[in-house]
């Protein structure tokens, strides 16, 4: 795999385009490739200091730091950056990735998860069952780990799961052995011209799959898919495999809810529970191997969190939640919450969805409300059971949570971090020690 990758890097101009966790790692990774020239490229002129041997390389930074992309060769494209429509096809042509170069490269068998929500649930619960099973495994990608950084470790037994931003999908030539979606709904819409860019980056998951490959995706996307790879489908009682009466079914084969030992929340994990099996059986598990491995999977922080409980009421942190479709599905795991907190940056998507969940019957009574997609998100929350509260914060937030909660008040805040925090993982810490833990 090295000596592909060598020959791939070796006498080109090489342009590393955002120099964050990724761009560190590809640079580590490249510089003793042989590149004609390695230039980094980053809005942030304050990088150059974060650079060992800065002397070794060119930096294209500040606000142009684009226009050094039409002399190279190939652009390693870090998956933060956002271009639309900032530059041509031809500059476009250019463009390659670590996830990318993964995928064409790596020897191992490639389990690759991607969709808007429960891609991080479903990509660790897929590792955990494989490592619990005695296979060599781990999990890199979008979960903190960027693909290439372990490539020493890929063998040809090693089973790799990789879970997938669309960023990451945006420009690959190649897809996963297996392949996972599992939905698609309106997010990252700064980053793209439209919905339709947005949901084609995603699609690349499957789009070079082979007719020995497998596609597993969800009930509500799959006209989207035009693939030679065997094709599972996932749903809520529908499809080949998914949830149903409480419980999961592989095929043929039921699973009811009494045998299903998950401290995962909500149909939506059982969703995902399935999905995962489904896999991890696709690899050479069995279901007895899954349904064993379950119960020690602990999920994540972050989601669906339950953090302790204040003057009686219990407190979760769901703040990995950045669309109204997961807000709406963490009231459906924790269905007698009456309070909820929404809002963080608003980056134009619809709250229809969730003004419609919260004006028909449900426990919510206090809707606290963060800037800035808050405010729009609740205008149309119309219900008269429903007390709106508006915060500057979320200091401010969590003390009128603690005056109005009785039962349960659950941080799902369809929206978001950044403008207010460094990610999702910052905000639900922060909530958490405001609360005291």
């Amino acid at each position: 795999m090295r000596d592909s990758l060598k020959r791939f890097f070796e006498n080109k101009k090489v342009v590393i385009l955002g120099y964050g966790r990724e761009g560190i790692s590809t640079l580590k990774l490249i510089s003793d490739m042989g590149c004609k020239s390695i230039t980094i490229a980053d809005k942030n002129e304050d990088v150059i200091n974060q650079v060992e041997n800065a002397e070794k390389y060119s930096f294209c930074l500040g606000e142009d730091y684009l226009s050094c992309l039409a002399d190279c060769d190939i652009i390693m494209k870090a998956p933060g950056i956002g271009l639309k429509n900032t530059v041509s096809d031809e500059i476009k042509k250019k463009i390659t990735s670590q996830t990318d170069l993964f995928l064409q490269t790596c020897p191992s068998k490639v389990i690759g998860i991607t969709g808007t929500k429960g891609k991080s649930t479903t990509s660790s619960l897929i590792y955990h069952i494989l490592k619990e099973n005695g296979y060599d495994t781990m999990l890199i990608g979008n979960i903190g780990v960027p693909p290439l950084e372990r490539m020493a470790e890929f063998k040809d037994d090693t089973v790799i799961v990789c879970e997938m931003s669309c960023h990451q999908l945006e420009y690959v030539k190649a897809s996963p052995d297996i392949s996972v979606l599992l939905n698609i709904y309106p997010e990252h819409l700064d980053h793209y011209e439209d919905f339709d860019a947005y949901a084609n980056a995603k699609l690349n998951i499957f789009r070079y799959q082979k007719n020995t490959d497998t596609l597993i995706i969800g009930y509500e996307v799959k006209e989207k898919a035009d693939t030679k790879a065997d094709m599972i489908v996932a749903g809520f009682d529908c499809g080949d495999i998914g949830t149903r009466n409480g419980g999961i079914f592989i095929n043929d084969e039921f699973i009811p809810s009494d045998k299903i030992d998950t401290r995962l929340k909500g149909e939506h994990n059982l969703y995902n529970v399935a999905i995962a099996f489904c896999a991890a059986i696709k690899a050479g598990c069995t279901i007895d191997n899954c349904l064993r491995a379950l119960p020690s999977f602990k999920g994540l922080s972050h989601r669906l969190e339950f953090v302790g409980k204040v003057n009686g009421a219990e407190y979760i942190n769901d703040s990995i939640s950045t669309a109204p479709q997961t807000a709406i599905a963490a009231l459906k795991a924790y269905p007698d919450t009456d309070t909820l907190i929404i809002g963080g940056m608003d980056r134009g998507i619809s709250y229809d969805e969730l003004a419609e969940f919260l004006n028909g019957e449900t426990s919510v009574r206090n809707l606290i409300i963060l800037p800035d997609s808050g405010k729009r998100a609740a205008k149309d929350v119309t219900n008269p059971d429903i007390t709106k509260i508006f915060a500057d914060d979320m200091a401010m937030a969590v003390e009128k949570a603690k005056e109005v909660t009785k039962v349960r008040c659950i941080l799902s805040p369809a929206a978001a971090s950044y403008g207010f925090y460094k990610n999702f993982e910052e905000r639900g810490s922060h909530f958490k020690a405001l609360l005291g833990f």
